[in-house]
């Protein structure tokens, strides 16, 4: 297997990838690249996939626990329940994937890039996430305490029902998307304009903490009425 072998249609254990990456020649002139390959429920943790490329492949409920994932690519993956868990992740590029239910606790995602993605449930919690970016993608019920979208544009991104706790979205600018129902304590919106976004479920006894932020004459509409008042 030469270092551009295209591996297509296979299904991998720990053991089978370890004796690929042990049989590569060095240096490695260009990364692995997967195609339709299936690695559910596989114990991928601590291994150096550095640079890896997997296209339309599986890994459900695979386990990536401090794997080292930098510069990887993902495209049209589905990896329902798998566990990034402390893996470096770094410049990682995901793209129209299912992610649904997935864990990255204390990954490292600098600069990390979400397109198209579901992400419905994960649960990103400590993670070092300097410089990630999401765009259209499903967040609905994610865990995302603390992240911060500061001067970011936000494109139609659902974040219904997630958590927002502490979240800096000061100066963010939303093109479509949700924040309907979304935990926000504490979280931060000076300057931001929220007025492409929809904000069902926010309640005038938390608007305090949107301080500052632009929003449209319907979206102050909705939170008046909710006092009784009827806006003509």
């Amino acid at each position: 297997m030469t270092a551009a072998s295209v591996i297509s249609d296979q299904t991998w254990s720990r053991a089978d990838l370890v004796a690929c990456l042990q049989g590569r020649d060095e240096p490695l002139l260009l990364p692995l690249h997967f195609e339709r390959c299936n690695f559910d429920e596989a114990d991928l943790s601590r291994l150096d996939l550095r640079g890896a490329h997997f296209t339309l492949c599986q890994f459900a409920e695979a386990s990536f626990d401090r794997a080292l994932l930098s510069e990887t690519r993902w495209a049209g993956c589905r990896a329902r329940q798998a566990d990034f868990g402390l893996a470096d992740l770094t410049n990682a590029r995901f793209q129209d994937c299912d992610l649904n239910n997935t864990q990255w606790t204390r990954a490292k995602l600098a600069s990390a890039l979400f397109t198209g993605v579901k992400l419905t449930g994960a649960h990103f919690a400590e993670v070092s996430a300097l410089g990630i970016v999401f765009k259209d993608s499903l967040l609905v019920d994610a865990h995302l305490r603390s992240l911060s979208f500061r001067k970011q544009t936000l494109a139609q991104l659902d974040f219904s029902e997630a958590d927002l706790s502490g979240c800096d979205f000061r100066e963010a600018v939303f093109e479509g998307g949700s924040l309907r129902n979304a935990h926000l304590k504490l979280a931060r919106f000076e300057g931001a304009d929220l007025r492409d976004v929809d904000l069902g479920g926010l309640r005038l006894a938390n608007a305090a903490q949107f301080k500052g932020a632009t929003i449209s004459h319907r979206q102050a509409a909705s939170l008046v009425e909710e006092l009784g008042l009827r806006v003509v």
